[in-house]
């Protein structure tokens, strides 16, 4: 069941509904081509032993049919080891749910409830939730006998997932069989409070099952978000090097207590701060789970988690995870496995995260300074006249990389130091924010007008600033997957910073810059040679993902910075064209 052409045809024999396709090992992209013509597009090339989106394309027409089985076959045999390669319809708007299902060396097989994994970006799953919001009772009661007929069709004796696809109709196809603990398990463990790896090794050890199927519980709702070491603001490409800072949020759910009657947090991982992420393995660090009472509980549980989750030195998807979540459409359960490539077809910014009060995150810039200010007032030594000193008028200038800065006039209207406590308004806005987290730590706690808050706040060099000199020392704070950096200034202070030029970026259109760490394995142009724009110019390897770089517009090589089999690191020139 672990090679998906022979589990298709075991699925045809056992009943279960396939996905119409060619399920052979194709001899080459011609015969790629050929077939994915019979079929008619789009179709799906698929490696036989492939896996979280490696060695998987889709084709829409012949050139990409083509080349996806040529880029199939060699991320394959690289992840793998195993370059079979077939094809197979591609259902368009489709969902990807999956149902658990565990046996033991007797006959007995149950089915664990489903999995919603339909949040994917290229092939790969971001977000899984059990159960599904989409599908009916009778649907999952189908879905879940047809991979409790697959299992014992193969004497399956442990945990293992049936996949399919399901079409907006609610019709499902068999797409596979995993025939192992899946990434997303802890959300069905979640639901049903059972202990997976307990049960695969009771199995194992030749115990029955301790259940029957109607003893199978649905209690709740968990969500599980992968926290992967990549740069969402540079097209998702991976984020290497050593955790400077690794905080997950506090727990209080593992795998041998699943599920809490109030709900939790519970978190996955292994590695560790200080630890080195290297460009080897896959770039998925860690898993938050998250377990409610409903399904908007537990979306407001791991937002709340996110905003708990510190990660320092690679950068991470944390605020895309926190886009994601506040997406009206996830919100709603309207979504397939096109969610991402249709909401965020250019890629992901930080003008697509949307703060529900921004004015909040000025008014706790604010906030931060003027504790750092009452500090400084109560060190002793100073000299007369020259005492630091507060006053309640302040400006938050909010910083931005091209020089259009956002200037908000602040008025403290208390403070309470012994408290931690301040009433703030900022353009007509009253924000009273009570926080005992302490200068120097990155994660703040506490309520503003009565309702808890976490965010991460810390003070640091800003890389947005102007001047074209140091980079000014100010507030970064990050929420709710936004993220902004201030500078909080008296108001002469502000007025003088405003008449400071900008100092745009180095032009670099004339180099081709790694987008990030990597193993250059193909420079596909020589000196002197002209290129046309979309040309390939050099593949970079990082983390069983091929990425191929192509030139933006003509031009002519004029020198190569770097050769195949160089490691790179992050806007490391690699080609100047003259």
């Amino acid at each position: 069941m672990g090679d998906k052409i022979a589990s298709k045809k075991l699925a045809l024999e056992a009943g279960v509904n396939t996905i119409p396709g060619y399920h052979e090992a194709i001899g080459g992209p011609e015969q790629a081509v050929e077939i994915a013509r019979q079929i008619g597009y789009p179709v799906m090339i698929k490696a036989s032993a492939g896996g979280g989106g490696k060695g998987l394309r889709v084709a829409t027409n012949d050139k990409e049919a083509f080349e996806g089985f040529a880029s199939c076959r060699n991320e394959a045999k690289a992840s793998f080891g195993d370059d079979r390669v077939f094809v197979e319809k591609y259902i368009e708007e489709p969902r990807h749910i999956e149902i658990q299902v565990l046996g033991d060396a007797y006959g007995n097989v149950v089915y664990l409830n489903e999995r919603e994994c339909s949040i994917q970006r290229r092939h790969q799953k971001v977000i899984e939730e059990a159960p599904s919001p989409f599908i009916n009772d009778a649907t999952r009661k189908a879905m879940g006998e047809q991979a409790v007929a697959l299992a014992k069709a193969v004497d399956y004796q442990s945990a293992g997932t049936v996949e399919f696809v399901v079409g907006k109709d609610q019709s499902f196809y068999f797409l596979e069989m995993n025939t192992r603990l899946q990434v997303e398990h802890p959300v069905t463990e979640c639901i049903t409070g059972l202990d997976l790896v307990e049960l695969m090794i009771r199995v194992a050890a030749g115990e029955p099952l301790p259940i029957t199927q109607a003893e199978v519980k649905r209690n709740g709702w968990a969500i599980e978000c992968r926290i992967n070491a990549e740069d969402p603001f540079r097209n998702f490409l991976p984020s290497t090097g050593r955790l400077v800072q690794y905080m997950p949020p506090a727990t209080n759910l593992e795998a041998a207590c699943p599920m809490s009657d109030g709900g939790g947090v519970r978190v996955d991982t292994g590695v560790y701060e200080g630890g080195e992420i290297p460009m080897y393995y896959d770039s998925m660090i860690a898993k938050l789970i998250v377990h409610g009472r409903d399904r908007n509980d537990a979306i407001a549980r791991m937002r709340e988690a996110l905003n708990g989750f510190v990660v320092r030195g690679i950068n991470s998807n944390i605020a895309f995870q926190a886009a994601l979540l506040a997406h009206p459409k996830f919100v709603a359960g309207d979504f397939n496995t096109g969610f991402i490539a249709e909401h965020y077809p250019n890629g992901f910014h930080a003008s697509d995260v949307v703060h529900e009060d921004p004015l909040f995150l000025v008014a706790l810039a604010a906030f931060v300074r003027r504790k750092a200010r009452e500090r400084a007032i109560g060190i002793s030594g100073q000299l007369d006249g020259h005492n630091a000193r507060n006053q309640p008028e302040l400006v938050v200038i909010l910083l931005d990389r091209e020089g259009k800065h956002q200037h908000h006039n602040v008025f403290v209207e208390s403070f309470d130091a012994a408290l931690g406590r301040a009433l703030i308004e900022v353009e007509g806005k009253r924000y009273d924010i009570q926080s005992d987290t302490r200068l120097g730590e990155i994660l703040g706690t506490g309520t503003c007008n009565g309702r808890p808050f976490t965010a991460q706040v810390e003070r640091a060099r800003l890389a947005s600033g102007s001047g074209g000199g140091e980079s000014p020392l100010g507030i970064r704070i990050s929420q709710n997957g936004t993220q902004i950096e201030a500078l909080v200034l008296r108001p002469r202070a502000a007025e003088l910073f405003s008449l400071m030029p900008h100092k745009p970026p180095p032009d670099l259109s004339r180099f081709l810059l790694s987008p990030m760490p990597g193993l250059l394995v193909e420079i596909a142009v020589t000196a002197g040679q002209k290129v046309r724009a979309g040309e390939r110019l050099a593949v970079i390897e990082a983390m069983k993902m091929e990425n191929i770089l192509t030139a933006a517009q003509d031009a002519t090589v004029g020198e190569l910075l770097a050769k195949k089999g160089d490691t790179l690191s992050v806007d490391q020139p690699i080609i100047r064209f003259e």
